[in-house]
């Protein structure tokens, strides 16, 4: 089937005990156990439950993998995958990933005596040049979050294998639709699942998917031990978000690329940071292993003072944190995601005081670019 079918008809559409369309929302935290000598598939919410069970079966399909697991964030996702290392771990990491990220990896890994290296992930030798004996993984971003940088996803998983390590990947911007990282090798995929694939702004969720099911074993145990999973109510929502994955996705990446080109043009735009631009460093590479640019780019103003003024004169973004949802949403990386990283890293990944992200959502495009056009006549070149 063709990806717009597999959102629709994963295999857990339809609940097996009623015949409703979708599944139900399991508000349950403990199931009656009705023989004492058998084993139920559900005892306690935490450890499984049948709405959970439906989102993580669903994710698994479409990133092609053999299990998925549903957590209570992404960063919820994204630590639990760390916690599959033990003290005295080495991960090597793209330099450009999310501030969160950052922080976990740097503020609390570190108090568990796990050790982080990050290089520029564009360049596979940087990568291999920071394994040490004692480095368990590669963590990447492709597009890269906020400067959308792009990672070669096979060379990485090659990598990872040849040196027997673990590939991880946020797969956030692009979303299943886009890239499929297991396809090209990698061994686990994360999403925060606050974004495109619940896509309405009213979800805080996270997912992992796991290429093989000793992997997802292991996975389980912290899922259930460290306990941070999704609610089943938001487990709801987030199987209604990838019903309409593709069609929400087709959109919002044409209207980004339409307010791309317009920015790209603009004398107070000083660049602009999207795969689908022409003269993107890692557009060649991200077109053989993507279906698309997406819907995120990121572009620089003169300084602080230009993005006050445009944020003061735009109307129709939501200036806030997050992306992947229906409305477009504006972000200032140094101020909202990426706020927790010092300065001076900042400073050495390229993210300036002038630097915003823009998450494009259903609006039609020519309604965004009619508002950047105002707001950007207060901003000087």
């Amino acid at each position: 089937m063709k990806f717009e079918t597999r959102a629709l008809h994963t295999g857990i559409e339809i609940d097996e005990a009623t015949g409703a369309s979708s599944v139900p929302i399991y508000q349950a935290s403990t199931f009656h156990q009705a023989s004492f000598d058998e084993s139920p598939q559900f005892d306690y919410a935490r450890s499984g439950n049948p709405t959970r069970q439906a989102v993580e079966r669903a994710i698994a399909e479409l990133e092609g993998a053999a299990r998925g697991f549903a957590f209570a964030s992404g960063m919820a996702a994204i630590t639990s995958v760390f916690l599959l290392f033990e003290t005295g771990s080495h991960i090597v990491a793209g330099e450009d990933i999310y501030g969160g990220t950052f922080r976990a990896l740097t503020r609390i890994f570190s108090r568990l005596g796990i050790e982080v290296s990050f290089v520029d992930a564009t360049d596979l030798a940087q990568i291999e040049a920071a394994i040490r004996p004692n480095t368990k993984a590669i963590y990447v971003e492709t597009p890269s979050n906020p400067k959308l940088a792009i990672t070669d996803l096979k060379g990485v998983a090659q990598l990872a294998h040849q040196h027997h390590l673990l590939s991880i990947v946020d797969n956030t911007f692009m979303s299943p639709y886009l890239q499929r990282p297991h396809e090209l090798g990698f061994d686990i995929v994360v999403h925060s699942a606050t974004k495109f694939l619940g896509g309405h702004s009213d979800v805080i969720a996270g997912v992992a998917t796991v290429r093989d099911e000793q992997l997802g074993n292991d996975l389980y145990l912290i899922q259930n031990g460290f306990g941070a999973v999704l609610g089943p109510q938001d487990c709801f929502l987030l199987l209604r978000g990838l019903k309409t994955l593709p069609v929400r996705m087709r959109q919002s990446q044409a209207g980004a690329m339409a307010v791309a080109e317009y920015l790209s043009t603009h004398s107070a735009v000083s660049r602009v940071y999207y795969p689908g631009l022409a003269e993107h460093p890692g557009k060649a590479l991200h077109d053989r292993q993507a279906h698309g640019p997406g819907a995120v780019l990121s572009f620089e103003l003169k300084g602080q003072d230009e993005v006050r003024r445009l944020v003061e004169h735009m109307k129709l973004p939501l200036f806030a944190v997050s992306l992947g949802a229906v409305e477009s949403i504006l972000s200032y990386p140094v101020k909202m995601s990426h706020a927790s990283m010092p300065a001076e890293q900042r400073a050495r990944r390229g993210i300036t005081d002038g630097l915003l992200r823009l998450s494009v959502g259903l609006e039609d495009p020519d309604d965004l670019i009619l508002d950047l056009s105002h707001a950007l006549s207060f901003c000087r070149g």
